[in-house]
């Protein structure tokens, strides 16, 4: 490899295990696809220590009253906002409690708005807007870990004391500076070169899919494996919820369709109700006091 090479960002370098990629016919270019993607489990993997380090971050954050922030532009701020948005109904929880901030707005979520990861201080001044504090979290996720648009954020973020993780594919990168808690999964050059969505856009999936999950778990947001937060807001979800109910209790099927009818279909309530015997004012009142996590409510805490 040439110095040249050895200066290029790993997400940047052409991959030899790749060459050639237009020539092949349809199975051989997704198998070669697929050999690149099934690296991607590996590296994120030895990232869980500094993963695990964030979870615990953002648990103390929300249980705290602070709120905790994406900040990406392109792919990833696309993967962001859709991981943010799928909180809420999944968990049960306000949607202030996580959220997306991406580089050039709404718009940016289905059209290409390349030139806006290029300002510092838009980033600065987007985070700023949502009055960030010393209790709040801001996780800046960047696959190159030098998007001027994120570093911005970041050191707007500092600047008020909130905790900051990055999540990057360049471990020696201006991010790892900017951050108190650094995610490197280190996926080496794309298939298809400096194709960042590829390998880089499926790990920073797979870290915000443990980041989200691991802290509403601990959070006492899922009953042992169970969606327990889950929002009824369609047929399917309410099969899925009275089904919940029914596993989780031991009721039948018809005391669990009236315990959920009693609850206003919230599963949290219903399930309290048919576990500890009592009306749903009781079991929202020990929601409440527990403050939205489930065993606590149900007085089985964790060992």
């Amino acid at each position: 490899m040439s110095s040249r090479q050895k200066s290029i960002r790993a997400t940047e370098q052409r991959n030899p295990r790749t060459r050639g990629l237009d020539l092949l016919a349809t199975p051989e270019l997704l198998r070669a696809l697929n050999r690149e993607d099934a690296t991607v489990p590996l590296v994120v993997a030895k990232e869980i220590p500094a993963i695990a380090r964030a979870v615990e971050t953002m648990i103390r954050a929300i249980n705290d009253g602070g709120r905790v922030f994406y900040v990406g532009a392109g792919t990833s701020g696309r993967l962001a906002t859709l991981d943010a948005s799928e909180i809420p109904p999944t968990f049960g929880v306000s949607p202030g409690k996580i959220q997306a901030v991406i580089a050039g707005g709404s718009r940016a979520l289905t059209h290409a708005v390349e030139g806006a990861e290029d300002s510092s201080s838009q980033g600065a001044k987007d985070i700023a807007a949502h009055r960030i504090t010393k209790r709040d979290v801001v996780v800046g996720i960047t696959a190159s870990g030098s998007t001027p648009y994120v570093l911005g954020a970041l050191s707007a973020a500092q600047r008020k004391g909130a905790a900051t993780i990055g999540v990057t594919s360049n471990r020696n990168s201006p991010l790892a500076k900017a951050v108190k808690i650094l995610i490197a999964t280190s996926t080496g050059p794309e298939a298809i070169t400096g194709s960042t969505r590829l390998k880089a856009g499926t790990a920073q999936k797979l870290v915000l899919n443990m980041l989200s999950t691991a802290t509403m778990v601990r959070l006492g947001r899922v009953y042992d494996n169970w969606m327990i937060g889950v929002t009824l807001t369609n047929q399917k979800l309410r099969k899925r919820g009275q089904r919940i109910i029914e596993e989780a209790s031991g009721a039948s099927m018809s005391e669990s369709a009236r315990a959920l009818r009693q609850a206003g279909h919230n599963p949290c309530i219903a399930l309290i109700m048919l576990k500890k015997k009592v009306t749903a004012a009781e079991a929202q009142r020990r929601l409440r006091a527990a403050n939205g996590n489930m065993r606590k409510a149900l007085g089985e805490f964790r060992k």
